[in-house]
Parts: C-alpha cells; sequence; structure tokens
C-alpha cells in the first residue's frame, strides 16, 4: 500500500529540507568546532528521546512499538555519546598531575 496522501508528501519534503539543510551547515563547520558543536547539541538528543519515548507510548501496532523503541534506544545512545565526548573535550583543560620542570630554574640551580 503506498501512502500519497498531502499530509505525508508534506512530512516527507520537510525531512529532506531538514536533512538538505543539516548537511550544508555541518559541512561548513571547521574540522576543529566539530567537537564543541556536537557535545553543545546534547540538548537535541534530548529532545528526541523525549519524542521516541511519546511516540512509544502512544503506540498501539506492533510495528509502531518496535519503532519507538529503537527510537528511543538510539536517542539514549546519542545523549550518551555526546557527554561521553563533552567529557573528553574537558579533560583536554584539566592540568596535567606534573608539571615539567621550568629550564630557567635547572640553569638557575647549577
Amino acid at each position: 500500500m503506498i501512502i500519497t496522501s498531502m499530509t505525508f508528501i508534506i512530512a516527507l519534503y520537510i525531512f529532506m529540507l531538514a536533512a538538505f539543510t543539516g548537511y550544508v551547515v555541518i559541512s561548513r563547520v571547521p574540522s576543529i568546532l566539530h567537537t564543541p558543536l556536537m557535545s553543545g547539541s546534547n540538548f537535541i538528543h534530548g529532545i528526541v528521546v523525549v519524542g521516541a519515548l511519546s511516540a512509544l507510548l502512544s503506540a498501539t501496532t506492533l510495528a509502531e512499538q518496535i519503532i519507538g523503541f529503537f527510537g528511543v534506544l538510539f536517542g539514549a545512545g546519542n545523549v550518551m555519546g555526546g557527554y561521553v565526548v563533552t567529557d573528553r573535550m574537558l579533560a583536554m583543560f584539566k592540568p596535567s598531575a606534573t608539571k615539567p620542570a621550568k629550564k630557567s630554574d635547572e640553569k638557575s640551580a647549577s
């Protein structure tokens, strides 16, 4: 059965437009900014999880429940991955435990 209702065509159009816009925006970001950009977008993944939970709780057929389950699973995976990336990024800015001796101190001690 092929769904050709106007609602489906509009939803498909919006999805394709959002995918194209996302690709264009992300492709223009310099590679050095990808980590902060992706770690800063954790709230979007949280919204995805809320939407998937809403879809899962209102599912009436088995197919809807399976799609909702995988939506929650993949959304939660994105949230977890975002926090891991953020933690790794913030670890780069922590001072190291051992500080190397300054060369001026070594020369004055001799």
